[in-house]
């Protein structure tokens, strides 16, 4: 019943399916779960001579008779004389004559609108109306009225009365998910009836209840597909148990000029019991910027390699994958243990070369993008998938990696602290190591938030630092979604700087539309202190380490989310030396100006982030490009955290004992099925 396409109701026609297919609305059940985001109260009807300008009401009234005025072209008024309880007054629409046919003078009729004033008659500009007889549905008015998401070309009216029509077809067959027992532990009403009152609520407290329960069940659903991927993946046993022996990893790490910290230590001992374990590892690794997970990384896959088996390090652009890549070849080439990169630029020949020795296991560790995941890439024993910057691929792609081989370990890592609360909601098939100590020596960053005429005191700094001996970065605004207009403004932004502001430093160059090759000979050029400063876009937010620069400055800051400008930040928090970074906003007031004195206060990168999480919400913390965030229907945070803690004890119970394969639980397991299955490679 669910599953039929939402053309079968009387009232979706083609271009009207089309239009609900661009909103994801296919099926009827689509359609149901497809949710109000605000309501409108109309129980209460307003007397015409207490209306008061400005406000929004409800009325009942008698259209008296009608007047019609060109106002402009292309503009016409079409004005109702009407008459109800207090007096008479006027209700005028713009560019909809068709109105006076639909509405002839004697029609009873509610309208909702803005109050104006004219002379001595109040006015009400109308958005909204519904006759008391006739063509009435009893559905915009009288009641908290429900307002969707995304029309698409769809009026609410409408949008009301096809969820209207399909929830009296779909409630009488609705199949309940939860059990008698568990609504009432939880005091959840029927699912059937919490369908009807998200869209319909006669009263606050019906649609209180309403969403409780779908709330509830929506998180129970993602804890119940986490736990079961968890368990598919890792419970069952069958992983790789790697060797005890980490005489190879010892020596790697002897090589290094300089010493792990005790927390690295730990989360190797974390990991490395994982690995020696006959079941799949499945860890995520957090640390903040500078605290050295790479490192850790690559010794987890050294101990790896050591036992014969293959690495893979996953990262979500060719600038990172290739500076690991570099990085990993001096590491591991001392240890004779071949490495290789990956990418969608690398050439025919290189790739064949490598897809070669993928399948045939002369590399031990290859570094990459998205490239690693491609169907034509085989590995011969693929033993560890490492994936950097993990939420920016989700829940999907991160089992693509380790789907290369049978049963690998899986180590997910990320330089964006994440709230607990998101970590729970993202990450909840993982177990999670916290690098929570950064190297010794490391200064906290001087940052400072300067006005547009400030900018000379920003570049005074710059000229300082570089004179010392140190470079720069200069990172050009922010302009979402448009990175030929971001290459465009860099482009221009360092040639003002090489021509009239610095001179006598050598300013190089490097945005989004570099081709990989040119890319890596600007960042060599930096590394080797050829360039002094480094103009760019955020493509050097992430894993870019070049100790000897000391300063970014940062234009348009407030165009960026506080999680972001942290990982810029971070790009110079690498050495012993002082460090700076200058945010230049032109609007410090605010929220925006709440948020850089966030950052200007702050150089823990967890705290930062609890603080982006509440200004922002989790869809912006992680921003519009990074999908690793899920998206629910009905459930925020970290409005529902508790909800949702509660969702995942009582999935980990359904599932250890063994309730969920109870009959009655059977809608249920369906659901957490489903969503698993959505997840599948």
């Amino acid at each position: 019943m669910d599953n039929r396409p939402v053309a079968d109701l009387k009232c979706v026609g083609p271009q009207r399916r089309m239009r609900l297919e661009k909103l994801g609305i296919r099926t009827v059940r689509d359609l149901i779960y497809h949710f109000p985001r605000r309501y409108e109260d109309r129980r209460r009807l307003a007397s015409l001579d207490g209306l008061m300008p400005g406000n929004r009401v409800t009325v009942l009234v008698t259209v008296v008779g009608w007047e019609e005025r060109n106002l402009r072209p292309r503009l016409t008024l079409v004005r109702a004389e009407i008459e109800g309880e207090g007096g008479r007054g006027y209700a005028v629409w713009y560019n909809q004559t068709y109105i006076k046919r639909r509405l002839p003078p004697g029609s009873r009729v509610f309208l909702t609108g803005t109050v104006r004033r004219r002379s001595l008659l109040p006015e009400i500009q109308v958005d909204d109306y519904e006759l008391l007889e006739g063509e009435s549905t009893g559905l915009n008015t009288g009641y908290l009225v429900p307002f969707y998401p995304s029309s698409a070309g769809l009026t609410q009216r409408w949008h009301r009365l096809v969820t209207y029509q399909a929830l009296a077809e779909y409630l009488p067959h609705v199949r309940e998910t939860l059990p008698l027992e568990w609504r009432h532990k939880y005091r959840l009403v029927p699912l059937a009836k919490a369908l009807r009152d998200i869209h319909f609520p006669s009263e606050e407290e019906d649609l209180h209840q309403a969403r409780r329960r779908l709330i509830y069940e929506e998180l129970l659903v993602w804890e119940l597909a986490l736990a079961m991927h968890r368990r598919r993946n890792v419970g069952g046993g069958g992983g790789i148990a790697h060797s005890r022996d980490n005489t190879l990893v010892n020596t790697f790490l002897r090589n290094l000029p300089f010493s792990l910290t005790r927390a690295q230590r730990r989360v190797l001992d974390e990991i490395f019991s994982d690995m020696e374990a006959p079941r799949p590892m499945a860890r995520l690794l957090q640390g903040d910027v500078g605290s050295g997970k790479t490192i850790v990384a690559a010794a987890a896959l050294v101990k790896a390699a050591s036992g014969g088996w293959q690495g893979a390090l996953m990262v979500p652009t060719e600038v990172l994958a290739e500076q690991h890549f570099l990085n990993f070849r001096r590491l591991l080439g001392s240890l004779g243990l071949p490495v290789a990169l990956l990418t969608g630029s690398t050439n025919r020949r290189e790739k064949e070369r490598v897809l070669a020795g993928l399948e045939g296991g002369q590399i031990s560790v290859v570094v990459g993008t998205h490239a690693l995941i491609q169907e034509g890439v085989k590995f011969r024993a693929l033993g560890l998938a490492v994936i950097d910057e993990q939420h920016r691929f989700g829940v999907r792609q991160r089992a693509q990696l380790p789907a290369k081989g049978s049963t690998p370990d899986l180590l997910v890592m990320t330089a964006t602290p994440i709230p607990r609360t998101l970590a729970l909601v993202a990450y909840g098939d993982l177990d999670v190591s916290l690098i929570d100590e950064l190297p010794p020596g490391r200064r906290p960053v001087a940052t400072y938030v300067l006005t547009g005429r400030q900018r000379g005191q920003a570049y005074r700094l710059v000229a300082r630092e570089v004179q010392a001996g140190r470079q720069a970065y200069i990172i050009c605004p922010l302009i979402e979604g448009r990175e030929t207009e971001e290459a465009a403004a860099a482009t221009a932004r360092a040639r003002e700087l090489q021509e009239r502001v610095f001179p006598a430093f050598k300013v190089g160059l490097i945005h989004g539309r570099l081709r990989p090759a040119e890319k890596e000979v600007v960042m060599e050029r930096f590394r080797r202190g050829d360039l002094q400063i480094l103009v760019g876009t955020t493509v050097i937010e992430v894993g870019v380490d070049v100790p000897n620069a000391t300063v970014i400055v940062i234009e348009g800051a407030e165009r960026y989310g506080l999680a972001q400008l942290h990982q810029l930040r971070g790009r110079v928090a690498r050495s012993s030396h002082q460090a700076y970074c200058l945010l230049i906003t032109e609007n410090n007031r605010g929220e925006a100006g709440r948020r850089l004195k966030v950052l200007v206060d702050n150089n823990d990168g967890f705290a930062i982030a609890e603080a982006d999480l509440q200004l922002r919400g989790p869809g912006e913390f992680f921003g519009t490009r990074q999908h690793g965030w899920p998206e629910f229907r009905l459930a925020q945070f970290p409005r529902d955290l508790a909800v949702l803690e509660q969702a995942r004890k009582d999935a980990h119970f359904l599932i250890q004992s063994g309730y969920l394969e109870r009959p009655e639980y059977a809608g249920l397991k369906a659901l957490a099925e489903e969503k698993l299955a959505s997840w599948e490679v």
